[in-house]
């Protein structure tokens, strides 16, 4: 049940969006998927608060659950005849029982496993084999042909390396030697991708479920909505700051911009934003929410593990370049509004503060005690757990968002639906990195970068973003991220980068798909919204996000992410947002009022001042910034606000 405030002028919340086709289940089949999503979702909850298994235990068993899931629900080819076909589902209920015997041999053998270890019997190898090809078709029908693609190159790279030239060469594997390292080690398909997935990011993704069910989702909407639904091209404020709450518990652009766009763009339609304009602001907005804490996308997730940091250092860190980049989209839309002359709503339209706040204060208590257990270094899983289960308790305060027991069984299918996608991205990255480890190609990779980017680091940064948004264009950003990191990530690291800021540059840059085209798909959701051209759509974003290719400079140049003296992190943080305040201005062509051709030219110049990695030059930008202000500013420019 979702709450719905009587003022709340738009629909209850959709669900999340189709990343496939899929089956129309019904009957015991429809029951089946029930039974798997809730018992998974039951397991991960009992292992996040009880204690996790030891690695394959719990891997495995999350994975053949999450596959079981993927074969069922995504029938082997689109159309309503695939969906249908009695034979195809009789073969992928066969693949289902495949998925759970890879669990079963794993639990049942483990200890002849252990002992055995290097001198694998033959059954080991056919069960790899069977582990590894449906991980492969589950990445097809889910994710798409890309990344299956793409881990098919990296298993024959392996076998092939003696007949490569010899920039790519290596020593070569058998066949027998990349299976055991895939299935029987936690160097493959239960690596760490696998390894986070089954822990952190299930569980949080079941706390965005429950707060999807339980209503939490159109608080913060319309709380978003009644803080500033009265200002200049109000919708649009809305919608980065609905865009900015629901992501920093949700961490998907996609779902997050169907959910938020699904009200917030036919109003901005309504006041006057062209429709491919405000399908950008949504899209650019909801992009932000995988970079806002406390729950950023599944990526920050694995950099924590990757980077042997903790998930609090993490959220720490990423929280002031999250808030520049949605200052950057606030500035984008408050010169776009200004210039259309688009005006706020009257109160009597908006829901009031008091009332949004009254009505749901009570799903403010969980987000309070997950950032509290973070603080207190609790591990995010048990934050997570906790989280869930407060959610739980609080929605039991009003009769509102009250969950019956059918409901709640509801949220715990809904997170495990939700979770299919992620995990199997990631077991289809554990193939990818395995075969990393066993070859050594990352080195030569970022060898590679290191050598065409002639040593640079801005160089090299602009290739790792050019080649996270080919990745982009067929994967999800969380796979996306991690064949980045373990290929170009190293790169960054040999020219001084710090580990964290180079993880941090990978995972913004991994996000870009979302927004750029030829391929954006948050912006093509919020366009078949919007009903605007995708193109336009993307375009559009593209320029309104730009924040999220500048801050990452930022971040390998300046200290950011709080890694240098204080001062200098002051210095850091208060010329990032001039600076993002300047270009915004400058891209826009208005400030205060429409600039003039000199004026644009000092603003380009001033952010570019203000970004520089010299405190001279910053005092510089400041005060060319002051003058074009001076210049550009009339009596009664704060009324425009």
């Amino acid at each position: 049940m979702t709450q719905k405030n009587s003022n709340h002028p738009g629909p209850e919340l959709p669900p999340l969006p189709e990343i496939s086709s899929k089956r129309q289940l019904t009957g015991w089949l429809a029951g089946l998927v029930s039974l798997l999503a809730i018992g998974l979702s039951v397991f991960q909850v009992y292992t996040a608060g009880f204690g996790t298994l030891t690695a394959m235990f719990q891997r495995s068993i999350h994975v053949a659950l999450i596959l079981s899931l993927a074969f069922i629900i995504h029938p082997p080819a689109a159309g309503p005849r695939a969906k249908k076909n009695r034979l195809l589902l009789g073969l992928d209920l066969v693949l289902v029982v495949l998925a759970l015997g890879t669990a079963v041999y794993i639990i049942v053998n483990f200890d002849q496993l252990v002992e055995r270890q290097g001198d694998w019997l033959t059954s080991d190898y056919v069960f790899a084999g069977i582990a590894t090809l449906l991980v492969l078709e589950a990445t097809r029908r889910t994710i798409g042909l890309v990344m299956t693609l793409i881990a098919v190159f990296f298993l024959a790279y392996a076998y092939c390396g003696p007949w490569l030239p010899e920039f790519m060469s290596h020593r070569g594997y058998s066949v027998t030697r990349i299976l055991s390292q895939l299935y029987l080690t936690t160097e493959g398909i239960y690596g760490l991708p696998t390894g986070v997935a089954a822990t952190f990011v299930f569980i949080f993704i079941l706390f965005g479920a429950f707060l999807e069910k339980t209503g939490g989702g159109n608080f913060f909407i319309d709380l978003a909505y009644a803080l500033t639904g009265r200002m200049r091209g109000g919708p649009a404020k809305t919608a980065v700051l609905a865009s900015g709450f629901m992501g920093s518990v949700s961490g998907s652009a996609i779902a997050n911009t169907v959910t938020t766009g699904s009200f917030t763009i036919p109003m901005m339609k309504k006041i006057g934003y062209k429709p491919h304009v405000a399908g950008a602001i949504e899209a650019a907005a909801s992009t932000g929410g995988q970079l806002m804490p406390p729950i950023m996308g599944a990526g920050a997730f694995l950099m924590a593990e990757f980077t042997n940091t903790s998930y609090l250092h993490i959220i720490k860190v990423a929280a002031i370049p999250a808030i520049m980049y949605y200052f950057s989209v606030i500035m984008f839309v408050h010169f776009e509004a200004c210039k259309e002359g688009f005006e706020g709503q009257a109160a009597s339209q908006l829901p009031a503060v008091r009332e949004t706040v009254k009505n749901g204060f009570h799903f403010l208590l969980p987000i309070a005690i997950l950032v509290g257990f973070l603080l207190a270094n609790f591990s995010p899983m048990m934050a997570g757990f906790i989280a869930v289960v407060t959610t739980y308790l609080a929605s039991c305060l009003r009769r509102a968002s009250r969950l019956s027991f059918r409901q709640l069984l509801g949220a715990l299918e809904l997170g495990a639906r939700n979770a299919i996608v992620v995990s199997v991205a990631c077991a289809c990255a554990g193939i990818i990195v395995g075969m990393v480890g066993l070859t050594g190609i990352g080195l030569k990779f970022s060898s590679l970068v290191v050598s065409l980017s002639g040593g640079i680091k801005l160089l090299a940064i602009m290739l790792i973003g050019l080649a996270s948004l080919v990745l982009g264009m067929g994967l999800p950003v969380t796979a996306s991220y991690i064949v980045l990191v373990i290929l170009a990530g190293p790169a960054l690291t040999d020219m001084g980068v710090p580990l964290v800021a180079a993880h941090m540059i990978v995972f913004w840059y991994s996000q870009d798909a979302n927004v750029t085209p030829p391929v954006a798909l948050a912006s093509f959701a919020a366009a078949g919204i919007a009903g605007a051209s995708p193109m336009e759509c993307g375009f559009a974003s593209w320029k309104i996000a730009k924040g999220l290719y500048i801050i990452p400079i930022l971040m390998a140049y300046r200290p950011l992410l709080l890694n240098g003296p204080p001062l200098e992190v002051a210095n850091t943080i208060a010329c990032g947002f001039l600076g993002l305040w300047a270009f915004t201005a400058f891209l826009e062509g208005y400030l205060f009022n429409f600039t003039r051709l000199a004026e644009r030219a000092a603003l380009g110049l001033a952010c570019l001042l203000l970004f520089w990695p010299a405190w001279p030059a910053n005092l510089a930008g400041a005060v060319l910034l002051a003058a074009v202000i001076f210049t550009n500013r009339k009596p009664g420019w704060a009324a425009a606000g």
